[in-house]
């Protein structure tokens, strides 16, 4: 295992360093997972009962491979998400990600898509809700390499603060060597719409339960394209945001 990085790395400006410190010693290599031509692959990155929560993963996509990713990081301490992936001719990659804290925790999603081959898509939706003194952050790069023409890639990350001790952290970063590309990212940062609360309280909800329902329309999408009936992602994230409501 390698020294405990610091603030000064780009991808650790965020981090809780001293909670990282606490599993260090501990942390295995990235999973290292391998697509082979045409095929597909999905996974759903659920947080466990760790305070401390930290799961990295490299991703090669052969040519014409897929792979989707849903993810919910909602650790009580610090919890990271790590994912690397490098797609060949016609390989798509997508993430769908949220981020729920609360208290006083750091939550992270650190994303490197590098696009070598022609004609990969890519796809990364984030996003993110927090309460009290919780930090959110997402530091998304897409590099696209010199020949991996005809590349379209996306980047969507919302943040939803529900106090002014909360902060999000949203640096998206296109790398870009190639000429006949689609590149777009976006990023924002919001509260809750005092005039949807408004209209929930008008037909009978209590507060807690409107900012929950208006939350849990903010990320639900997210999970609308999961192959087969596992919902507990849905189901996760739902109990979050009412504790965090």
């Amino acid at each position: 295992m390698t020294a405990l990085p610091t603030r000064k790395l780009e991808a650790y400006r965020y981090a809780d360093i001293a909670a990282l410190g606490d599993v260090w010693g501990s942390l295995a290599a990235p999973e290292t997972i391998q697509i082979a031509a045409q095929q597909s692959l999905q996974q759903i990155w659920l947080p466990s009962d760790d305070e401390v929560q930290v799961r990295r993963a490299e991703i090669t996509l052969a040519e014409g491979a897929s792979a989707q990713i849903y993810a919910l990081n909602s650790a009580s301490r610090y919890g990271r998400y790590e994912i690397d992936v490098t797609l060949a001719d016609g390989a798509h990659f997508e993430l769908h990600a949220a981020i729920i804290g609360t208290g006083s925790t750091t939550l992270e999603i650190v994303t490197t898509v590098r696009h070598i081959g022609i004609g990969g898509t890519s796809k990364q939706i984030v996003r993110n809700i927090l309460g009290g003194t919780a930090t959110g952050s997402y530091l998304g790069k897409v590099a696209v390499a010199r020949g991996a023409q005809q590349t379209d890639s996306e980047q969507s990350v919302k943040a939803m603060l529900l106090s002014r001790g909360a902060t999000a952290n949203s640096k998206p970063e296109l790398e870009i060597y190639a000429d006949d590309v689609k590149c777009a990212h976006g990023a924002t940062v919001g509260e809750l719409d005092r005039e949807q609360l408004f209209y929930a309280a008008a037909r009978g909800l209590d507060p807690a339960s409107a900012r929950a329902l208006l939350l849990e329309g903010f990320i639900g999408g997210l999970w609308d394209e999961i192959v087969g009936d596992d919902q507990a992602i849905a189901d996760l994230a739902r109990a979050a945001l009412k504790a965090i409501a």
